[in-house]
């Protein structure tokens, strides 16, 4: 493959708006990938604090003390159909609370006919999933939340 192909390929990701292509081919290996792997982190924002109506006891002063958990999350590499499970039949890849690895396949999500492995690329525990099984993502777009 020279470099006029791989061209041809980054166009061909453009035009159909991918952010991932791989390819192996008689021993030859090529991944694309569009963008960076930035990994953004969410947290909620704290309570506004409102002046206690007179007469009314203290009580939300301690619930307020405490601290807000930052979360991680493990976004689409692209627009498709998210597949917790690798068939209805059988189980998730990873459910809340399971401990996931950078190697870790969290879900399939189905691309132009294409069933593509999502990894974790990142460390944690999951928190929750966000996305729906068997409905569409967009790019960018949270699937799950970890610790």
């Amino acid at each position: 493959m020279d470099l006029k192909d791989i061209k041809e390929l980054i166009a061909l990701m453009r035009k159909n708006d991918l952010s991932v292509f791989k390819m192996e081919k008689e021993g030859f290996k090529i991944t694309l990938k569009k963008g960076t792997d930035f990994q953004p982190i969410i947290t909620t924002a704290a309570p506004v604090a409102v002046a206690p109506l007179p007469g009314s006891p203290p009580a939300a002063a301690s619930a307020a003390a405490a601290p807000v958990e930052k979360l991680r999350e493990i976004t689409s590499p692209m627009v498709g159909t998210f597949y917790g499970s690798a068939s209805p039949e059988s189980g998730p890849f990873v459910t809340p609370g399971q401990e996931v690895t950078e190697d870790t396949v969290v879900c399939i999500i189905e691309a132009m006919k294409v069933m593509n492995e999502i990894k974790a690329e990142t460390r944690g525990i999951i928190a929750e999933v966000v996305a729906e099984n068997g409905k569409p993502v967009q790019y960018g777009q949270a699937l799950y939340r970890l610790k």
